[in-house]
Order: C-alpha cells, then sequence, then structure tokens
C-alpha cells in the first residue's frame, strides 16, 4: 500500500505568500499549519472526481491509444534475474547492436545494468505500454572506446554486482561475487588491445558501480538515441521481417559454486 505525504496549509500562509509579492504583508502572519497522511489506493477510483475525469478524458483516449499499440509479439517470457536472465541479455545485444550507428559494425560488447529494467516481458503481445514499463528511464546509448586494462576491471566491477546485463563476453564469478575469469569474443583480454563497450550514459557515468568506463579513452552519445527508442526499433524491425521476439540462456555470466 503506497502512502502520499500531503501537507494542507492554512489560507493565511497563501495570503501571506502572495502579499508578500508586493510588499505589504506586515499585517498578516502564519497561524496554523497542519499534515496528515492519507493512504492512496484502488478504492479511490470507485469515487473519481467528474470534473477531473472531463478534463483528462480526452488525454487519456489519446495517450490509451498510444500505449496500446501492439508494435510485435514476445516467443517466450522474459526475465531480469540473477547473474543472467533472457531480458537482460536481449537488451545488451540490442545495445551491442545499436553501436553500428556509431562504429559501422556492432560493439565488441554491450552491457545494461539490471536495475534500468523494471519489469518482465510477457510471452505474447508487445505493446508500447509494455516496453514503457520494462524501460522507463530517459537512458541514452554511448558508445565507448576502453583500453584491455580497463575492460578487465570492468569485468570485477560487474562480478561485484552479482552479474549484469551482457553481451560479447563471458564470465565466471564466484559466490563471493568475486571476478575468476572472463573472456571477449571468445578469447582472453588483451590489456594493450583496445575494444569498445555500447552501454547507457547511466553507466558510461559510472553509476551502478561501473567507475571504469569513466576511464574511456573515446565517448560517443548519439543524440536521441534512447535505450527504450532502440529497443523499440529493435521490436518493430522483428515484426517487419516475421519474427517474434526471443531470446535465450547462453551462460554469458555463470556463478562456480
Amino acid at each position: 500500500m503506497k502512502r502520499l505525504r500531503l501537507t494542507y496549509i492554512a489560507g493565511a500562509l497563501l495570503l501571506s505568500t502572495a502579499l508578500g509579492m508586493t510588499g505589504c504583508d506586515k499585517r498578516h502572519h502564519l497561524v496554523k499549519a497542519e499534515a496528515k497522511l492519507i493512504t492512496i489506493d484502488s478504492t479511490w477510483d470507485a469515487r473519481p472526481d467528474s470534473t477531473a475525469m472531463a478534463i483528462l478524458d480526452p488525454y487519456k483516449h489519446a495517450v490509451d491509444s498510444m500505449m496500446n499499440r501492439v508494435r510485435g509479439v514476445s516467443a517466450v517470457t522474459m526475465d531480469n534475474r540473477k547473474p543472467e536472465g533472457l531480458l537482460s541479455n536481449l537488451v545488451a545485444d540490442v545495445l551491442r547492436s545499436a553501436a553500428t550507428e556509431v562504429l559501422g559494425h556492432p560493439a565488441d560488447m554491450g552491457l545494461v545494468n539490471r536495475g534500468g529494467i523494471r519489469n518482465i516481458l510477457s510471452e505474447g503481445s508487445i505493446t508500447t505500454g509494455n516496453i514503457f514499463e520494462i524501460l522507463p528511464f530517459e537512458n541514452s546509448l554511448c558508445v565507448l572506446t576502453i583500453s584491455g586494462k580497463t575492460l578487465k576491471e570492468l569485468f570485477v566491477s560487474i562480478a561485484a554486482r552479482g552479474g549484469e546485463g551482457v553481451s560479447g563476453v563471458k564470465l565466471i564469478i564466484g559466490p563471493d561475487n568475486t571476478l575468476i575469469d572472463g573472456w571477449i569474443d571468445g578469447k582472453p583480454v588483451d590489456d594493450d588491445k583496445e575494444y569498445t563497450v555500447a552501454t547507457i550514459d547511466y553507466l558510461a557515468d559510472g553509476n551502478d558501480g561501473m567507475v571504469p568506463l569513466m576511464a574511456a579513452r573515446h565517448r560517443v552519445c548519439p543524440p536521441g538515441a534512447t535505450l527504450r527508442g532502440l529497443f523499440m526499433d529493435y521490436v518493430d524491425a522483428q515484426t517487419t521481417a516475421g519474427k517474434p521476439v526471443t531470446s535465450k540462456m547462453e551462460g554469458r555470466i555463470t556463478v562456480k559454486k
């Protein structure tokens, strides 16, 4: 049950504030201020305000029309579990492929934080609203160039989080979230080589423990390339090709017990 704190302030405060703008508030002062908690739940739906509903109704129809649009079909239900999930795998794949806009080819690695994926993708129809529920934030694509040494540090950071959504790499981590080993494109990481990582601006700025990404030697964040928009484009492309949206577990991150 959600609770919303609402503060009720006596009319005298509003009046004194308004008069204060004119410099004529010397005769007015706050006499009382009260606050209480009001439970906000489904019981309010039974008593909707008719005036408010009349104002919102035309906008609601427009929003519903957009959000209820079916964009594609998911072949399976996809979740976001740790250390590896169907949905986080898919989103990381979408990011990695989207780097083609910047590099002319997919990035070496795709990376998304599991915390940024806020819902499952259920088997069946995929609507615009579903995608907004899954990816509600205005995160945008960033393509980074990092050294092999920094990539190894990134692997350690991902292991410390118990796994994130990755593409193009395989990691083995211990039960204590320490990195045991990691490969990119099936090969060991070369300290002296440069690698490209397609991720989101939130992580590129070092958030969620991804501090190594701040050492990127080069960074390109195409304007308007939101993760949600890229995911919608992917779903649309699959639908146009007559294919469902799907994903699979590949042992991208495994925990050695």
